[in-house]
């Protein structure tokens, strides 16, 4: 009996788990991450909600209700996500229409009942096995981190819709493994309905949208959603997750420039390379290959694409772009590395001459819940530092984008002066391209002269002022920019005069695309919501805001009502230390998977590594914990913090420039301890709860959504390592909690 209860427990937990990233994936691929983050969050607390159910309606805890719960658990899982876009919501228009809010708190109901009835069928066990909660618990945390693995590998074997679909499988094995025998026809249908709507996963899982074109190629894994617009014979357009774009030009393979070459590319380096006799040309974020095939038309000798998206990758080498851009990426001088360019370019051995940037970001959103919101690395002041010591004595950075060059001038200039660069000034210069609606950043090994600056990319001449013209250092005409006021006079002193948020982005706070900043919230401006926060509005804290309303407005009294009826009631201590335990968790675990990203690269390695390793070895923990003081959790989980907060920059540094492998086993070895003492503290207050686990695991799961919520806010403003002193003061407490033996 006991090792079927920890083996319900184990395919609960793997179909919550797979969940959560697949329809992360699917969510944030169709209404972009930071919506998915908003009714994800929301979906994931009906894991609280099922729980508190078992301590509310008696007849949820009778044996004979557990098969039908995990029946449960899979049928909305399968039908869930097709209702979902049936409701047809539109989030920019949330805050402004009564009829749209209707339609999220439908799509909030429909997808949170997965999880609610897999949280009541996780609390019926637990509180039927309450003696054995170590055992249990460490099933639970097992399952997840195996739910991990299992997520990814299906979204890449069959494709993320249709695994979509699949996500419910495990748990509807324990349905059928449970049910009387006449009743097992029902999971039988179930199997037969997921294999057909697998096969209708495109169509049913997809939100009408106006096409740039005509698509000639779609694929959607755990990294992304692809999509290849054929616009002509000359030119096509590859699309990641909806939101970001890379041009991909047709190529004959005769490398003979012509005369027109200049047209086809948007920012032209032909004057950088061409200062080189064998130039060394790196591509951060190389796509659809126009970085490349510009490299090579300009006689680069040394070319590296370094893009972290693994399909478009094949897609340039052998799949449906290969011929089409003339096969530059089975050129000799080029070199292709599905890495994380920070990555790459710490471990790269040599110098590169040119290293170029177009618009590198994407918005995909790798993992799942406040997972979403995860930013890259590629943007912050250390990046500059980077990019620096990886350039050749005479090398050039050229980066571009469209919002984020005031945060760039200013961690750039902070770079160069932490590296003992002198007059970093003299080694910028800042571009103005107002038909592309683009700003250019070029940094220089050597001072910049006015030669180059005035030719880097075409000539400075009054005729070409409406194509390019320089924001730093500026014509008397144009001398009053933020770019020249940045460079003389400090980001602080022109902060309070722009829209968005230009205070500099580091390895401790990466949040480049958070531009928003509450001075620009009116009720005004909620009529129309852009998904991105470059006109300065606040879109991600006021989601986060929403969460954290709902939760403690709504959800938190919701876990009160047991004390309305007679019986057994959770004293306010053991209340508070799982609602604790629930916090500090999700804090820990989101800001890890965020942080460690840093160190192994934003990829599936990342998400993989960090969450599997801190679920499985919090299984084990939990498994050990019958074993040791209460004292012993606390004091591993805060010393563990204390060593991650001081050490984490110096391995990062120092193992960044290690093959991923060797990331991987480090990042690893850093979180397992960590994750083991973080499975003791909930089964040692269960064993105290008893039959009372139930509503204990329905606080810890509310709670688990405000802590992942709340320490987001934390990081955008005062970065991960006060959020991991803010997660330590949470366990801290939480110790303090469980040594009150009275007061439980």
């Amino acid at each position: 009996m006991k090792n079927s209860k920890s083996l319900y427990v184990v395919l609960i937990s793997l179909t919550l788990i797979s969940l959560e990233l697949a329809w992360t994936r699917v969510f944030s691929a169709e209404f972009f991450y930071s919506f998915a983050f908003l009714i994800l969050s929301l979906a994931v607390m009906g894991l609280g909600l099922g729980a508190l159910s078992i301590r509310l309606f008696p007849i949820l805890n009778r044996n004979s209700s557990l098969p039908w719960l995990l029946l449960l658990t899979s049928a909305m899982s399968l039908v869930g996500p097709p209702l979902a876009f049936k409701v047809g919501i539109d989030y920019t228009t949330l805050f402004h229409s009564w009829s749209m809010v209707g339609k999220f708190v439908i799509t909030s109901f429909i997808l949170s009942s997965a999880y609610f009835f897999g949280g009541a069928a996780l609390a019926h066990i637990f509180k039927q096995g309450h003696r054995e909660l170590s055992r249990l618990y460490m099933a639970d945390l097992v399952g997840a981190g195996l739910g991990v693995v299992l997520a990814v590998l299906v979204m890449n074997l069959l494709g993320t819709p249709v695994a979509v679909f699949y996500c419910g499988l495990p748990v509807l094995v324990g349905a059928f493994l449970t049910l009387p025998r006449l009743a097992k026809v029902v999971p039988l249908l179930l199997i037969v309905a997921m294999v057909f709507l697998g096969t209708q996963a495109d169509t049913l899982l997809h939100k009408e949208r106006k096409q740039r074109g005509p698509v000639g190629y779609t694929h959607w894994d755990a990294v992304a959603k692809i999509k290849i617009y054929e616009f002509s014979e000359e030119y096509h357009g590859l699309e990641i997750d909806n939101a970001a774009n890379s041009p991909v030009v047709a190529f004959d393979g005769d490398y003979s420039l012509p005369d027109t070459a200049e047209a086809i590319f948007g920012i032209d380096v032909r004057n950088l390379i061409e200062q080189f006799d064998d130039c060394s040309f790196l591509s951060l974020g190389a796509g659809g290959g126009g970085d490349v095939l510009q490299a090579l038309l300009y006689g680069a000798t040394d070319i590296h694409a370094a893009e972290v998206v693994p399909h478009i990758n094949h897609l340039m080498t052998e799949g449906y772009l290969a011929e089409f851009s003339g096969n530059i990426y089975q050129d000799p001088r080029v070199t292709v590395a599905t890495e994380d360019a920070r990555s790459y370019v710490r471990r790269f051995e040599n110098k590169f001459d040119v290293i170029y940037s177009l618009s590198s970001n994407t918005f995909a959103a790798l993992a799942s819940g406040s997972f979403a919101m995860a930013e890259n690395y590629l943007f912050t002041k250390e990046a500059f530092k980077d990019y620096w010591n990886a350039l050749s004595e005479d090398g050039y950075l050229s980066m571009e984008h469209q919002f984020y060059m005031p945060r760039f001038t200013t961690e750039v200039l902070m770079a160069l002066e932490e590296l003992g660069v002198e007059k970093p000034e003299d080694h910028i210069a800042i571009y103005n391209r107002p038909q592309m609606r683009r700003k250019l950043l070029l940094l220089s090994k050597r001072p910049l002269t006015d030669e180059i600056r005035q030719n880097a990319y075409w000539p400075l001449t009054a005729e070409n002022h409406d194509q390019i013209h320089l924001l730093y250092p500026a014509d008397e005409a144009d001398k009053d920019n933020i770019y020249q006021r940045i460079v003389d006079h400090g980001w602080q002193t022109v902060a309070a005069e722009v829209p968005i948020d230009i205070s500099p982005s580091d390895d401790n706070r990466p949040f480049a695309a958070q531009l928003g900043l509450w001075k620009n919230f009116t009720w005004g401006s909620l009529e129309k919501i852009s998904p991105f926060e470059f006109s300065g509005f606040p879109l991600a804290k006021l989601l986060v805001g929403v969460i954290l309303a709902f939760s403690l407005i709504l959800m938190v009294p919701l876990t009160l009502l047991p004390h309305l009826k007679g019986g057994p009631r959770l004293k306010v201590v053991p209340w508070l230390y799982c609602f604790l335990l629930g916090m500090g968790f999700m804090m820990v675990e989101v800001v890890l998977i965020q942080q460690y990203t840093l160190l192994i690269g934003p990829s599936v390695y990342s998400l993989i590594t960090v969450l599997t390793t801190m679920l499985l070895f919090s299984g084990l923990g939990s498994f050990a914990s019958d074993s040791v003081s209460h004292k012993v959790p606390f004091v591993g989980i805060l010393v563990w913090l204390l060593i991650d907060i001081l050490i984490f920059p110096v391995v990062a540094s120092v193992f960044g420039g290690f093959v991923i492998p060797v990331r991987i086993i480090v990042s690893a070895l850093l979180v397992a301890p960590l994750g083991f003492f973080m499975g003791m503290p909930f089964p040692k207050g269960g064993r105290r709860l008893g039959e009372l686990i139930d509503w204990g695991f329905a606080v810890n799961g509310i709670a688990s959504v405000i802590g992942s919520s709340l320490i987001i806010l934390v990081a955008f403003v005062a970065g991960f390592r006060v959020a991991l002193m803010v997660a330590a003061a949470v366990y801290l407490l939480a110790g303090i909690l469980l040594s009150k033996k009275k007061a439980w």
